[in-house]
C-alpha cells in the first residue's frame, strides 16, 4: 500500500449547500472522480478520518457514511489497525460464465496478469459426488488440483478441480491453463459446462488463502465441464472473492 496523493489532501472539494445532494453523496462523487482520473490509484491510503473530516467540514459521521458506501460498491477497501485505513481498491475483474473460457484466458482478455499458487496436485480417490460428475465408479483415481488464483497482486479465487486419470497430467506445468492443458495435451478441450452459483461465507481455511476475514462473502461456481463429444473432462469448485471478481452471465431470447 502506498501514501496518499498529497493534492488530493490539500485541495479538498467545497461542499455545496443547500443543493438537495447530502453531503456523504457529493464525497462519494468527489472520491469517484479522484479515482476515475487516476489521481489516486489502487492501493493509494486515504487520509485519517480526523484530518479529512476536517478538509472537508463535515462531521466523521457523514465521512464515514461515504466510505462505508464506497466500501459496500468495492471501490475502498478499509483495513484496522494503526498502518490501516482506507485504501483505493484494485478494479474488479470480470469473470463470464457465457462462454468457456478458463481464469487465464479472461484474464488476458481483461489485461490483467493471472497467476496461480498451487495448493494441491494429487491423485485421490473420487468422492462419490466427484465420480458421478466425472461418470467413473467411486473411488476411482482421479487428478486433484487446487490453486489460488491471482488477478493482478491479489488473490480472488480459490479453484479445486477433479480431473479423470489422464496419464503424465500432473508431470505439467500446472501454474497455467488447464483448459489448454487439455485440449493441447489430451485432444479434450472442453466445449459445454453447467454451471451452479451459490453465495456462501469463508470459513477459516478459505479466509487465510484469499486474504479475507473468516465470515466474508464468497461466491460459490460449482461446474462440470464436457469435452465435444459429451466426456466430462472436469469437475470443480471455485470460491470467488466479490469484492474482486464481478460473475457475468449472458441471456437472450431463444
Amino acid at each position: 500500500m502506498t501514501g496518499y496523493d498529497a493534492r488530493m489532501v490539500g485541495n479538498p472539494p467545497e461542499l455545496e449547500r443547500g443543493t438537495g445532494v447530502p453531503a456523504h453523496v457529493q464525497i462519494e462523487r468527489w472520491l469517484l472522480d479522484s479515482i476515475s482520473s487516476g489521481d489516486m490509484e489502487p492501493g493509494d491510503r486515504l487520509p485519517g478520518e480526523r484530518e479529512l473530516a476536517g478538509r472537508l467540514g463535515v462531521s466523521r459521521m457523514t465521512l464515514r457514511q461515504a466510505l462505508a458506501t464506497l466500501e459496500r460498491d468495492g471501490v475502498l477497501v478499509r483495513m484496522p489497525g494503526r498502518a490501516g485505513g482506507a485504501f483505493v481498491a484494485e478494479p474488479r475483474a470480470d469473470r463470464d460464465l457465457t462462454g468457456l473460457a478458463g481464469f487465464t484466458e479472461q484474464m488476458r482478455r481483461a489485461h490483467l496478469r493471472a497467476g496461480a499458487r498451487i495448493l494441491t496436485a494429487a491423485t485421490v480417490p473420487a468422492p462419490a459426488a466427484v465420480a458421478a460428475a466425472l461418470e467413473v465408479a467411486p473411488g476411482s483415481a482421479v487428478h486433484e488440483v487446487a490453486r489460488v488464483r491471482s488477478a493482478g497482486r491479489s488473490p480472488v479465487a480459490l479453484e479445486r478441480s477433479f480431473f479423470p486419470a489422464l496419464p503424465g497430467f500432473l508431470a505439467h506445468d500446472l501454474s497455467g491453463s488447464l483448459y489448454a492443458l487439455l485440449a493441447d495435451g489430451y485432444g479434450l478441450a472442453p466445449r459445454t459446462a453447467v454451471e451452479h452459483l451459490d453465495p456462501v461465507i469463508a470459513g477459516p481455511a478459505e479466509a487465510a488463502e484469499l486474504g479475507v476475514g473468516p465470515g466474508a462473502p464468497l461466491m460459490r461456481v460449482e461446474r462440470t465441464a464436457y469435452a465435444a463429444d459429451g466426456t466430462p473432462v472436469e469437475h470443480a469448485h471455485d470460491l470467488f472473492r466479490p469484492d474482486r471478481v464481478r460473475i457475468t452471465v449472458r441471456s437472450g431470447v431463444t
